[in-house]
């Protein structure tokens, strides 16, 4: 039990956090602080991923996070855990290591499991393919994403943008369009 909360410990310590403090002090202006939103042990089973879409998205709307954003982030978390479900073996205890940090633009979410043969890359599925599409999801969805193994295991972490990149126009006719006064 020792030896599996050191690895966990030691996950957290390299991982989400040390990531985005590293690249915010890169950053310009970039705030030096990060608060880390929360990291969750799950079983290595299907049922998980609902857990894990649940906790996310009620931490986020409580983190004032909405809309699309929350949606991507979970659907994020959802494709990087099926993936590691399906595809690797387990951390110790046959668990998988959920986490997420927040700061101000961006949400950064990661899953780390016990490694696979092979290493996660998008695929290029055929229209008519059953599966393959959940890296290429992820890819459209972020800001980045990418892989980092050490001895516990692999990570697949991700960068989803925290507010939109730019405001949706208000469409033509709306109130404050047309004239001065808002009249057309």
């Amino acid at each position: 039990m020792r030896r599996w909360r050191a690895a966990v410990s030691g996950l957290l310590a390299r991982g989400i956090s040390a990531a985005i403090q590293c690249r915010a002090s890169l950053v310009p202006g970039a705030a030096q602080e990060v608060r880390i939103a929360g990291t969750v042990l799950l079983p290595c089973a299907p049922s998980s991923v609902g857990v894990a879409r649940q906790r996310l998205a009620a931490e986020l709307t409580a983190a004032g996070i909405f809309g699309g954003v929350v949606g991507d982030a979970v659907l994020v978390v959802s494709e990087l855990l099926s993936n590691a479900i399906l595809h690797a073996r387990p951390l110790p205890g046959s668990n998988l290591l959920l986490a997420w940090a927040l700061d101000e633009d961006a949400i950064e979410v990661a899953v780390s499991d016990g490694g696979a043969m092979t290493r996660p890359m998008a695929a290029q599925p055929t229209v008519s393919s059953l599966g393959g599409r959940g890296l290429g999801i992820v890819e459209y969805l972020t800001r980045s994403w990418g892989v980092r193994t050490d001895a516990a295991g692999l990570t697949v972490w991700a960068v989803v943008a925290a507010r939109a990149e730019e405001p949706l126009p208000e469409p033509a006719g709306a109130p404050g369009h047309g004239s001065r006064h808002g009249q057309a």
